[in-house]
């Protein structure tokens, strides 16, 4: 199986980073998260109880960053990583997570995980 659900551009606004400011002003993270999923249950049925609901998954995401006070993108990629595996049951996902305000000359900073084995 070789089936991938993706999320592209998610953007939470996050308390995430080592500096002071960073601590006490939400700034913007962009995520792009790949799953590897079989999505022929999904497709016979045609029924979301037989897919992964990228809904669902966002929106947990959402939730945990909301919630979350990391320094370190790679400590929230991790923690990110672990939940969705865990509640979703994908096997394998590659989570990108972009600080596009990080720094001024540069477009965006970040890291990019693989969690699992991939089909």
């Amino acid at each position: 199986m070789t089936d991938i659900v993706y999320i592209r551009g998610l953007q939470i606004d996050a308390i995430i980073g080592i500096h002071p400011w960073e601590r006490d002003t939400r700034q913007p993270i962009v995520l792009d998260i790949d799953m590897a999923v079989d999505t022929r249950p999904g497709a016979a049925t045609d029924e979301i109880s037989d897919a992964l609901d990228y809904a669902a998954v966002a929106e947990r995401v959402e939730t945990l960053v909301h919630g979350s006070q990391y320094q370190l993108v790679e400590s929230l990629a991790e923690m990110l990583a672990e939940v969705i595996r865990v509640e979703f049951s994908v096997s394998w996902l590659r989570l990108r997570i972009a600080k596009p305000a990080a720094l001024e000359n540069a477009q965006d900073v970040g890291v990019v995980i693989e969690r699992g084995e991939r089909p």
